[in-house]
């Protein structure tokens, strides 16, 4: 009988490197890199099943209705989700886990990984967890390591008590821990047999990380335990509380927990991992084909090698001619080409676009709420065209606003339309008018999404230029809320 383990998946990273299509407003944890599911559903689906809880998933606001859309799309319902105030690294959000399960499976054993990693045998990793169980219920705070195959220095390493000839997945004592290395450092490492990639995976028990913490950390143990304690449920959610959280310092589990604990195991892996930390990774991942290209559905590659050619929306057309070495990545709002050995400086090109104010930076022209999303076709001085798609079942905030009226037209399903005290129906083809200050809502009551154009007139076309009266998803004033 294998050993129940409770899945912990991080997914509140930002992913710079997958720029444009994983933005700080949709990172690439929700995107779909790699085939018909997200990075975070093929996550959450590789740690269910028999030997696995229902898994606690921490995130950010932003993102908390992306997280129970997805994991409702692949039919598994989480134990828990935790909404951190802000980001601040590992190890607080690791403790806060620890600690929400200590309240109700103080046995427990936890398995923390990051929710944005292929591993495409999900069978033979989950073997691995298994064969990580016993020595985790002893007390050992276990971590996996990828088995190399090249001298890579972007990640940093794992050195085991001894070398492997075939790196099997059976415990052993942790040696230390490698900074990301030089290359001839890494080439040494890879030579040796006796080092690993350091993958941010681990299994332990409840008991043992606290004490952890007790031992190597106390005064991060006391604040996140006090943002625990003084948590909020909130539709599902359970918001850490933001004032004893702003108090927490900010530091990843290895510098905090692992680089200092004496009772650390390490568990090989040798089948096939990445994190996908860069557009080369993708390439990579996606399997080139004899010429080493890779080309999206909507993108053609002629006389080209090596080379990434992504087009993300099925109305663009991407070529490329003549290319080596290339990555190139259509957006509708933004193009990425790059050599593929500058794949890392991609995060250089967001910092760049903030820097001088894009959007473009942070925030995808599709923009995801709790009902839904909204996309901005077209903007003037004085009007903006949306489209606008609503869930089955789902609402908008009874709102209004100050400086914009509004016409609606549905083109799929039905809306229904609140406008003041009336309250009517209007079908594909059919049109309706919110004057400037009237409150009003839109539902979808059918059981197909909703879809409408929207077209805003008026002096200041914001998205903070909203009032809210009602909300089904308790979202607060503003954008967002």
């Amino acid at each position: 009988m294998p050993h129940v383990v409770h899945p912990i998946l991080l997914a509140g990273g930002s992913g710079t490197r997958l720029w444009p299509l994983s933005r700080k407003s949709y990172p690439k944890q929700f995107a779909k890199l790699m085939g018909e599911s997200s990075l975070f559903q093929a996550s959450a689906q590789r740690l269910s099943g028999e030997g696995f809880a229902p898994p606690v998933i921490l995130t950010g606001a932003d993102f908390r209705f992306v997280v129970t859309e997805q994991l409702a799309a692949v039919e598994i319902a989480p134990a828990g989700i935790l909404i951190e105030p802000e980001g601040r690294n590992t190890a607080p959000a690791i403790l806060a886990a620890a600690l929400s399960l200590e309240a109700r499976a103080p046995e427990a054993l936890m398995l923390v990984a990051p929710s944005d990693h292929v591993i495409p045998d999900a069978a033979a990793f989950r073997a691995a967890v298994q064969a990580a169980t016993s020595a985790a219920q002893d007390g050992q705070l276990v971590t996996f390591g990828i088995r190399p195959d090249c001298a890579e220095t972007g990640y940093g390493w794992l050195e085991m008590s001894q070398p492997s000839a075939d790196f099997e997945a059976v415990p052993q004592p942790l040696k230390g821990f490698v900074e990301k290395p030089d290359l001839a450092t890494a080439e040494a490492m890879l030579k040796g047999g006796q080092h690993l990639w350091n993958a941010g995976i681990f299994l332990f028990s409840v008991k043992a990380i606290i004490a952890a913490f007790e031992a190597h950390a106390p005064e991060m143990l006391a604040q996140v335990r006090l943002s625990v304690e003084q948590a909020e449920q909130d539709l599902g959610f359970t918001r850490l509380a933001p004032e004893a959280w702003a108090q927490v310092g900010e530091d990843s589990i290895d510098y905090a927990i692992m680089e200092r604990a004496e009772n650390l195991t390490v568990v090989p892996y040798s089948g096939a991992w990445s994190d996908l930390g860069g557009w080369d990774a993708v390439w990579r991942e996606a399997g080139p084909d004899e010429t080493g290209v890779v080309a999206s559905q909507s993108a053609t590659a002629i006389d080209c090698h090596d080379t990434l050619l992504r087009a993300e929306d099925p109305q663009q057309q991407l070529v490329g001619i003549g290319l080596k070495d290339i990555i190139a990545v259509a957006m509708p709002d933004a193009v990425l080409v790059a050599h593929k050995d500058r794949a890392q400086d991609v995060k250089k090109a967001v910092a760049a676009l903030k820097a001088k104010g894009a959007a473009q930076a942070e925030t995808l022209p599709r923009d995801y709420r709790p009902w839904g999303w909204f996309q901005s076709l077209v903007v003037g001085g004085r009007f903006q065209v949306k489209k606008i798609s609503v869930h089955p079942g789902a609402a908008l905030s009874l709102q209004s606003h100050h400086h914009r009226s509004e016409h609606w037209i549905v083109v799929e399903g039905t809306a229904k339309v609140t406008i003041e005290d009336e309250v009517k129906l209007v079908s594909e083809n059919q049109s309706v008018y919110i004057p400037l200050g009237a409150k009003h809502r839109m539902e979808n009551p059918g059981k197909v999404p909703m879809v409408l154009i929207e077209v805003q007139t008026g002096s200041y076309l914001g998205e903070d230029d909203i009032i809210r009266y009602e909300d089904v998803y308790a979202r607060g004033q503003g954008a967002k809320g």
